[in-house]
């Protein structure tokens, strides 16, 4: 479908400010915010709720065989994507889509790295080590929370390598519109880096 039949997909609405797009993602990131809050509600009342022994406990931070240099290091490659994200809009701006091509690769490569990271380290020796869905509630809502965060990762790998492909032809038959989308592409993946930063130290410091 052609650019010129969507309105605002370029220039700001008179009324909100921001072209079309801009303001979707927001809506849909407010959406989403609602749903990470939830199950950060849960945690919290699952938490409150547990017995203090029992096979039923939370258990202490001791006890999760999980570890913080691992969920830390994670944590630095999203934070290092997010750079790489918005360093690829602002190339995109100056009008350098070689280098914004590269950057946009650097990003998906930190992504997948990241859950490369997250499933062979993590997820499989605990599952070896028996911790799964069925061994309390803490280790429930674990892989709850970090398998939706996981799959929104692996949502954003998905679009971001469309625009590196065959998205990228939109560049060269409207320049701005495409900066718009990998702007509203980039409001996205920071949102998905800033869950983890919440999630890290409420999964992997605090007891």
């Amino acid at each position: 479908m052609s650019s010129e039949l969507l309105p605002y997909t370029v220039k700001p609405h008179p009324v909100t400010g921001v072209y079309s797009g801009k303001l979707g993602v927001w809506l849909f990131l407010a959406s989403e915010v609602m749903l990470f809050g939830a199950f950060f509600s849960a945690y919290i009342l699952l938490k409150v709720g547990a017995p203090l022994e029992g096979p039923a406990h939370w258990p202490l931070h001791s006890e999760r065989h999980m570890s913080w240099m691992i969920g830390g290091f994670n944590t630095l490659v999203l934070i290092i994507s997010s750079v790489t994200m918005v360093m690829a809009w602002v190339s995109l701006k100056s009008g350098n889509f070689g280098k914004a091509r590269m950057l946009l690769g650097a990003t998906v490569a930190l992504a997948v790295l990241f859950l490369v990271i997250k499933i062979t380290m993590e997820y499989i020796p605990h599952w070896r080590d028996g911790l799964t869905t069925n061994t309390s509630n803490f280790w429930g809502i674990y892989y709850t929370m970090t398998g939706l965060h996981g799959v929104h990762i692996l949502g954003g790998i998905v679009v971001i390598s469309y625009f590196i492909g065959p998205g990228s032809k939109l560049w060269h038959e409207n320049p701005e519109y495409y900066t718009n989308r990998i702007e509203c592409t980039g409001l996205y993946w920071h949102f998905v880096d800033l869950v983890w930063i919440f999630l890290f130290p409420t999964l992997y410091l605090m007891s």
